[in-house]
């Protein structure tokens, strides 16, 4: 809208937009009341600018399927000035146009897609586009850049997941070199603990920790953060379960590097008397799911292949794949009561997890006969980590998940648990998640798709007491944006996702929370190259 006013200061002419017609002229009667006239012209229509203005703008902020109060009111009344209505045509044809979905055979029929802002700033000024070219340029423009920059997400969670499933160098050679120091030197196959100590790893006055882990140098600096930490290490025993191949090395690793006053166990699955009599539920169920997934979505070249999910619904499906998820050492924890039949309290470490405080506290918990102490993740301030639910890891499109439980209850975190073994005993639930799983195999990995924290959160549905986040912060390994000051001062941090911390991967800002418990001048270290950075 224009506002001309005549050198005579006797005519004022509104113009409503470009290339119109239309025009108001106000005729000042006299000289002697022209300024007046022209101060209240010059009010009212300044007032009505700023009006048109208002209504203009908040609905293109807001957009077509969003409206505010003013935009909807300025939508619904189309008030009209001087005959013409406020709304203007242009953004209805490009909102027409950039609706239009674009196919991905019509677009690699383009060959004058703008590869750049700047290039198509050029054609733009150059080919003098309308507002239906310049929507149609701006389409192919956009839809291309989305295109290329979902293809280059995909790579990247492929790229991630292989790096995550493989060994680095570096930890098999240092598996290697303590296989070769157990059987060469005496010193590396001492008993864990010695005989004297014995007793320690029944009795309910000291604090028992329980780690499950084939990574040699993972399990080293879970112990020595927890160890050195702690106000009371005379107290502490740690029970490190692992599998027949890692059995030797981590015997002598911490034959070699005690952590004394500390109480450390090692021990393979096979050594326990209740995992090698009979069928084990939990044997029997890795299998079948392995065989479930070896060909879950015809692999990940058919999950990337795939051009109509959303990268991150890939990346899940890819996750899927990973063999963590169908290790012995993550699905172990399920038979804490059977295998520690004389304990009455243990607290549950992952090995990708580094206390930073004295975990002694945790025993004063009053678990109000629950059986599982556990930090919540559907509230926090990072929105990302802690906003899970049971609809994030549950299919509730599938009858028997939607008919037993609610999308909207709050989900847990493994990594960092307390289990009162003694009310664990009284309940049903490592047949429920043994039943779950089953049920999950049977549906063709349709009830959820990765890990066993699903089957987790239903087979101790009802049984979990929630303790402060402080405890165990979540999400050191996919989440970039968390900060070293807030880690640092959490009390267990934990890793969980891809970028561990001794891969490559890992984020270079958050690693050395992990790297500064590990001796980097040891000769075992230093002779497989294991590095800081």
């Amino acid at each position: 809208m224009l506002l001309q006013i005549s050198p005579s200061l006797r005519h004022v002419t509104v113009l409503p937009g470009k290339g119109l017609k239309e025009f108001i002229k106000v005729k000042v009667a006299s000289r002697r009341l022209s300024y007046r006239m022209l101060i209240y012209s010059l009010l009212f229509f300044t007032f009505l600018l700023r009006f048109v203005f208002v209504l203009t703008a908040v609905d293109n902020i807001d957009g077509e399927n969003k409206c505010s109060s003013i935009g909807c009111l300025g939508k619904k009344l189309r008030p009209k000035i001087l005959g013409r209505s406020l709304e203007s045509n242009v953004p209805e044809v490009i909102y027409r146009i950039l609706d239009q979905p674009l196919g991905k055979d019509e677009l690699e029929q383009k060959t004058d897609i703008p590869q750049t802002l700047e290039e198509f700033m050029v054609q733009t000024k150059e080919g003098g586009y309308d507002a239906k070219t310049f929507a149609i340029k701006l389409r192919e423009m956009v839809t291309l850049m989305q295109q290329r920059t979902r293809e280059a997400k995909v790579q990247e969670y492929l790229y991630r997941h292989v790096a995550s499933s493989s060994i680095p160098k570096q930890l098999h050679c240092l598996g290697l070199k303590l296989a070769n120091e157990h059987t060469n030197n005496a010193g590396a196959r001492l008993q864990l603990p010695s005989a004297e100590l014995v007793p320690a790893l029944v009795d309910n006055n000291y604090f028992h920790f329980v780690l499950a882990s084939d990574n040699v140098l993972a399990a080293s600096v879970v112990a020595t953060s927890l160890v050195r930490n702690s106000l009371r290490p005379q107290k502490v025993v740690l029970h490190i379960i692992t599998d027949r191949k890692t059995y030797y090395p981590m015997q002598a690793w911490f034959s070699l590097h005690p952590l004394s006053p500390a109480i450390i166990e090692v021990k393979a699955l096979h050594h326990f008397d209740w995992f090698s009599k009979g069928k084990v539920p939990v044997l029997e169920a890795m299998e079948k799911d392995q065989n479930v997934r070896s060909k879950f979505r015809g692999g990940s070249s058919a999950i990337v292949a795939n051009t109509t999910e959303k990268p991150r619904e890939i990346a899940a499906k890819l996750q899927a794949l990973s063999p963590k998820y169908n290790s012995v050492m993550n699905h172990i924890r399920i038979h804490l009561p059977e295998l520690f039949s004389s304990l009455s309290k243990v607290v549950f470490l992952d090995d990708d997890i580094v206390v930073q405080t004295d975990l002694s506290p945790l025993w004063d918990i009053d678990m109000d006969g629950k059986v599982n102490g556990a930090v919540e993740t559907c509230s926090g301030e990072d929105k990302y980590v802690m906003s899970k639910r049971l609809k994030s890891y549950l299919n509730f499109s599938h009858p028997l998940i939607s008919q037993n439980f609610d999308p909207n209850e709050c989900a847990w975190a493994y990594g960092m648990n307390i289990f009162d073994l003694d009310a664990w005993r009284k309940t049903n639930i490592s047949s429920t998640y043994h039943y779950w799983v089953e049920q999950n195999i049977k549906s063709d990995l349709s009830l959820w798709q990765l890990g066993t924290l699903p089957p987790g959160l239903i087979a101790f549905h009802g049984h979990v007491h929630t303790i402060d986040p402080f405890w165990h912060m979540l999400g050191l390994g996919y989440q970039e944006s968390t900060s070293f000051s807030d880690a640092k001062d959490a009390g267990v941090i934990h890793f969980n996702g891809r970028a561990k911390p001794w891969l490559d991967i890992a984020f270079p800002h958050l690693r050395p929370l992990w790297t500064k418990y590990i001796d980097f001048s040891d000769y075992f270290i230093k002779s497989c190259h294991i590095k800081a950075l």
